[in-house]
């Protein structure tokens, strides 16, 4: 929400005051550029680095054949609770193996920016190509440079509010190009009405521009479409001509 402020997002102000989902208000900003609109109109879609499966369940619900990925227990357990349509596997988005081919892949709320190493980065990237149709589409977001260098940088944010209150203290290092961030919450507890301490580290990687469409080139993706709004950069991407990768598996 701080950050939302910060970066002037209003659409994810607007969520939070009406109480929706904020993954499925990425998701219907995400799709200006819709599955759709190139004719992915059903199938076999990849949610990677899904979390808690929001997004996965609303795609589900639209008719698409879902698989979620994600590396946490936890957060799939959630998820699997959600959805019984749904095929959910608990593994690294940069190592993920999958049974066959799919029509789209879709990574949301900046979840590539967690991929700290840009070897990992391209790897998932050739992955998705590996299992990507030939004409499919790869849709993803990630934070835009100034969020991390002007934004974000070496500031420090809180929030008091009557259900809790947090501190979010910001390290961006210039040179590594890495973002670090402690989130320290305080949540009331309904029974007792005391405020319980959490702690939260978050580790990104700031991507440059540049940086990503080569990483797409040397994983053999072009750019189809592109934009930016909010701080925040949306691709759309397809395989190269000339540029499929090896048999699956």
């Amino acid at each position: 929400r701080v950050v939302a402020w910060l970066a002037h997002e209003d659409w994810v102000l607007d969520a939070f005051k009406h109480n929706q989902d904020i993954y499925c208000a990425t998701a219907e900003k995400m799709f200006h550029v819709p599955v759709k609109k190139h004719g992915i109109n059903d199938g076999i879609v990849l949610d990677l680095g899904c979390g808690t499966g929001t997004l996965t369940k609303m795609l589900s619900d639209k008719g698409y054949d879902m698989i979620g990925v994600d590396s946490s227990e936890e957060m799939l357990s959630i998820a699997k609770g959600k959805d019984d349509n749904t095929l959910f596997l608990c593994q690294d988005i940069s190592e993920f193996e999958l049974y066959g081919t799919v029509r789209a892949v879709i990574s949301t709320c900046d979840t590539l920016n967690y991929i700290l190493d840009e070897e990992e980065l391209v790897n998932t990237f050739k992955l998705v190509n590996n299992y990507l149709e030939p004409d499919g589409i790869f849709v993803f977001d990630m934070n835009a440079p100034e969020k991390y260098e002007e934004v974000l940088s070496d500031n420090v944010f809180a929030e008091n509010r009557d259900e809790a209150s947090f501190i979010w203290d910001n390290f961006y290092d210039e040179d590594e190009h890495i973002n670090e961030y402690v989130l320290t919450l305080f949540m009331r507890d309904d029974r007792s009405g005391l405020y319980k301490k959490h702690e939260e580290y978050h580790y990104q990687r700031n991507y440059l521009r540049d940086e990503i469409k080569e990483l797409l080139d040397r994983a053999g993706l072009e750019i189809i479409e592109n934009f930016e709004k909010d701080l925040r950069m949306y691709y759309t991407v397809k395989v190269k001509e000339g540029c499929k990768l090896g048999n699956i598996g």
